[in-house]
């Protein structure tokens, strides 16, 4: 039997290039997968539902509104019977600025998004999981919420609330047999790193080099969807209120050169 069998995953973001990584592993491991998507991108999940065919159900998803997530969460139960796994994927980032050029909107978006939707989620999740007799959320954090970073500073504020978010979900529903941990990884290639945030914003990619680091590569998305699977796995039962950092060591700082042979 595969690993997820019987079991459903709601992933947010699910058509994104994180997010249909997520998507495809866990429908190649038995799983029903649900794939959230904004109203801009229903045509996306649909395409990549029909491709998967049984056990893909695509639904609209703001994260930011709570009548979608009331919606998508009673979707997957009528679909599928229970709610087994919630991956809180979705994300933005702001246009490189300062901190005093930042406006309000871009401010306000990185908020709502990255917090307001993961909270949410969790308090749409956590009744459904409860009524299946327990379940797993993961939270997609960034390893900007390790430090500050400058022009960068709603998304990194955003990220940082992620980690608060995630150890206090994970006090208040393990009682539940609920799970809640966060990945936090570093530059994964997707176009969220080679693309701008805003028409004339320089992509992060631009000011990235992994050159130095242990790992000189960039993360792939396959990468951070192992590590998921293995977080919403049984082999994790013993993790909540964990924080798996995936990085290539960028954390850690320039890394010696290899050894002469």
């Amino acid at each position: 039997m595969r690993r997820f069998t019987h079991q459903t995953v709601l992933i947010t973001g699910g058509t994104g290039g994180l997010g249909e990584s997520h998507v495809r592993a866990y429908h190649a491991e038995g799983a029903n997968v649900v794939i959230g998507s904004t109203p801009g991108r229903l045509s996306t999940a649909d395409a990549l539902a029909a491709e998967l065919g049984n056990r893909a159900f695509p639904v609209r998803l703001d994260v930011a509104s709570e009548d979608d997530w009331a919606a998508a969460v009673a979707a997957a139960e009528s679909a599928f019977g229970e709610l087994s796994i919630l991956v809180n994927n979705a994300g933005v980032q702001n246009p490189a600025t300062t901190i005093e050029a930042t406006g309000r909107t871009a401010w306000d978006r990185a908020f709502s998004v990255n917090v307001t939707g993961q909270f949410l989620g969790i308090k749409a999740a956590a009744p459904a999981m409860r009524r299946a007799g327990g379940g797993v959320i993961v939270n997609i954090g960034s390893t900007m919420a390790y430090g500050g970073t400058a022009l960068y500073a709603a998304y990194v504020a955003s990220k940082w609330a992620v980690r608060g978010l995630t150890r206090s979900a994970a006090l208040e529903l393990g009682r539940d047999n609920i799970r809640v941990n966060a990945i936090h990884p570093g530059v994964v290639s997707t176009k969220l790193i080679h693309e701008p945030a805003a028409p004339g914003s320089p992509p992060i990619s631009d000011f990235y080099d992994p050159a130095p680091f242990a790992i000189p590569r960039l993360g792939q998305p396959a990468d951070v969807t192992a590590a998921l699977l293995y977080l919403t796995s049984p082999e994790a039962s013993f993790a909540t209120g964990t924080e798996l950092v995936l990085d290539g060591g960028l954390l850690l700082g320039p890394a010696l050169p290899a050894a002469a042979g």
